[in-house]
């Protein structure tokens, strides 16, 4: 349940693609942010060809998009493409929690339970990487626990992407009350009410989505050098003395025994 921390050596390809959809989910990979292939090659300890299966990997999941001239940045998406993104969300997860034949059993419900436990922690802790981490993973955990692998893998992603759209448009959504949603959500679990686990889920989703504000404000890339080459006020000037004219400071008789 926790966030990878650590670089493992020689890396492959598909790990690579794991740990930035981690480093996604932590909020320490911001949307628009350049992945450079040969930071990477040297963080991984990997070949730039590597990085770039991984960052292509990355391309087809919707996590990342490249500039010919300028290389790989993770992407931003619009206002319409976060509101597509939390759609789909609600459509597979309720759909996942109606389909559930029977209650879940007891090992599962039980690591469901540890996984809110920890992101109460992970709040109260005031660990904000790890604490964005566990909310985003409770539903691939969940749906681990409800159906397998497969849809896991698909709302990893997804998650990811909205977690990068509550970062781009700035959401006001408060980590406590996802914590608390998210209990809600297993208790009904526990009670074996599948059906009232989903309008739970469709209510927590749809509370976070309505919390989105405006986009954040983008970094000026040439404010470092438009502060560098701003100018000054100018020094109070010094008391300006009286101007002689010119011929005011001839004497006399210089002028007198000047030629005709």
């Amino acid at each position: 349940m926790a966030s990878t921390t650590t670089v493992p050596a020689r890396s492959s390809a598909a790990q690579i693609a794991d740990q930035v959809v981690d480093a996604i989910l932590s909020g320490r990979i911001a949307p628009g942010q350049r992945l450079g292939e040969q930071g990477l090659a040297g963080v991984f300890g990997v070949s730039r060809t590597l990085v770039r299966e991984a960052m292509a990997r990355l391309s087809a999941r919707g996590m990342v998009e490249v500039s010919s001239r300028r290389g790989w940045f993770v992407v931003q998406p619009s206002r319409a493409e976060a509101a597509d993104a939390f759609s789909a969300r609600v459509a597979i997860e309720t759909g996942m929690l109606r389909a559930l034949a029977k209650p879940l059993a007891k090992t599962r419900l039980a690591r469901l339970k540890s996984h809110y436990k920890a992101e109460r922690a992970a709040i109260e802790g005031g660990d904000a990487g790890q604490r964005s981490y566990l909310l985003g993973d409770f539903h691939v955990c969940l749906a681990e626990c409800v159906s397998g692998p497969l849809l896991a893998d698909i709302l990893r992603d997804l998650t990811a992407r909205t977690t990068l759209v509550a970062t781009l448009f700035q959401s006001t959504h408060d980590a406590a009350q996802s914590c608390d949603e998210h209990v809600a959500i297993v208790a009904a679990l526990e009670r074996g009410d599948a059906v009232g686990a989903a309008e739970l889920m469709r209510l927590h989703i749809d509370s976070v989505a309505a919390a989105l504000g405006s986009p954040a404000p983008q970094a000026d890339p040439l404010d470092p050098l438009r502060q560098a080459l701003q100018l000054r006020a100018p020094a109070p000037a010094a008391p300006r003395r009286a101007r002689r004219l010119f011929t005011e400071l001839l004497s006399p008789t210089s002028s007198a025994t000047r030629a005709p």
